[in-house]
């Protein structure tokens, strides 16, 4: 089991998600950018200008607003930035490194760790020896500084992280349903034909793959809470529990009662021809970002930075108004 301490400690390092940040946006953007190239020449050669106005415009309204939803849930719910900057990390670790070496008598070994973490990230060996050795109060906080421990969220604040997760995943839902009907109107389209399926789709996409799966893991955490039970493995596993059953089991009974009886009447169609949207492979992939969602509420920050890439991918099928194989 240390050895899987040691490894959480080298996902969470602060530069580590610093990095995998500054990189998500060239990645997504690339990503998404092979899924319309690919998606366009498959049309004939007629179609493929129509093909990639379409699936562009879908795309960079799903992708653009999966990168500006962190910032935008940081400002609504007054949480700190995602990830710190590199050259502040560099000098407030320079400042830790250098006070403590200082102020205490250290190996030549463990010196030379130090120093490193001032511009670069430890590997797991390394951290190792730091945690095995740093063993007395002063050395301890200077880890914990380095690398933060795991900030588990009590009850108060599992429905504050509910909301925060929720909005964070609804932003790319409603910016793929934009995207969507912008690409078809500027492809010629007779695009409000098209808009009931793309937000029966996002309903579907935010409802049992989003929201009701936070619900599930939060409502479960509270319990837990409640229970006074603190054990990590315990808490997981019960997230995980409260997510099958709210968000996989009944997440897509409750989206398509919501297309048939809501979403069908506002645009006055009817439930006769309405085909049930049943969860595919794609759907219980996606389920990823609720493993995600019990990672982030358990406290780990390096989850996080990778959530823009599973709910973009919710915006887009919301975007093009996917509603089963016959689409």
């Amino acid at each position: 089991m240390k050895i899987i301490t040691f490894l959480g400690k080298y996902l969470d390092q602060p530069r580590l998600i610093s990095k995998f940040s500054c990189a998500l946006p060239p990645i997504i953007t690339i990503g998404a950018g092979t899924i319309v190239l690919k998606d366009t020449y498959k049309e004939d050669i007629s179609k493929r200008k129509k093909k990639f106005i379409q699936n562009g415009l879908t795309m960079f309204g799903a992708v653009a607003s999966s990168l500006i939803a962190p910032k935008i849930t940081a400002k609504l719910f007054k949480t700190a930035p995602m990830f710190v900057g590199i050259k502040e990390l560099e000098k407030r670790n320079t400042f830790l490194v250098d006070n403590y070496i200082k102020n205490n008598k250290l190996d030549k070994k463990i010196e030379t760790i130090l120093h490193k973490a001032k511009t670069n990230v430890l590997g797991i060996r390394e951290i190792k020896i730091l945690s095995t050795n740093l063993n007395k109060d002063e050395g301890k906080k200077l880890m914990q500084n380095l690398i933060p421990e795991p900030e588990e969220i009590n009850s108060r604040e599992i429905f504050s992280e509910i909301g925060r997760l929720s909005v964070f995943g609804l932003i790319p839902v409603l910016g793929g349903i934009i995207g969507g009907i912008s690409g078809d109107k500027f492809s010629g389209e007779n695009y409000r034909e098209k808009i009931p399926n793309k937000i029966k789709e996002g309903a579907y996409q935010y409802l049992a793959n989003i929201f009701l799966c936070n619900i599930g893991a939060g409502c479960a955490l509270g319990i837990l809470e409640k229970s006074k039970i603190k054990s990590k493995s315990a808490r997981a596993l019960g997230m995980i529990t409260g997510i099958v059953l709210t968000g996989v089991v009944g997440g897509s009974a409750i989206a398509n009662f919501i297309s048939k009886k809501v979403i069908n009447k506002c645009f006055k169609q009817s439930n006769k021809c309405e085909k049930e949207r049943k969860p595919e492979p794609l759907d219980i992939c996606l389920h990823s970002d609720d493993i995600a969602t019990v990672a982030v509420m358990s406290g780990l920050k390096w989850i996080e930075p990778a959530l823009p890439i599973l709910y973009s991918i919710s915006g887009y099928r919301a975007g093009i108004g996917y509603r089963g194989k016959q689409h």
